[in-house]
């Protein structure tokens, strides 16, 4: 949150971008989900050991993650007047989606490379 009258500019841009990002990134894996003859742990396991699509899965998890945050983030600064209430409660949100992201991208990690 910004200090300047022009604060909500960047994020509203920035929540742009990542919807706009999302869209052939979902595509992709619905599209890749479909092709699979089975969705067993075998075939997601072999799936994600391709460099590909474990890059382009990493890059669903944390761009979809940033954008939840950005958008849990205008609901919060929209609906909760009280300051300390508010901050405690966007800190909260970018914690658990930050610890989201580790935990997805560790996962993909793990997968991808055989663990």
């Amino acid at each position: 949150m910004s200090n300047n009258n022009h604060g909500g500019t960047g994020h509203f841009w920035i929540q742009r971008v990542t919807a706009v990002a999302l869209i052939p990134l979902t595509l992709w894996f619905c599209f890749s989900l479909a092709r699979m003859p089975s969705m067993n742990h075998e075939h997601l396991s072999a799936w994600l050991q391709s460099p590909l699509n474990a890059t382009l899965m990493i890059i669903v998890v944390a761009v979809g993650l940033y954008h939840a945050k950005l958008g849990l983030q205008v609901i919060i600064e929209d609906y909760i007047a009280d300051r300390g209430k508010r901050m405690l409660s966007i800190l909260a949100v970018t914690l658990v989606c930050g610890l989201f992201a580790v935990l997805g991208v560790v996962s993909v990690l793990k997968i991808s490379l055989g663990a």
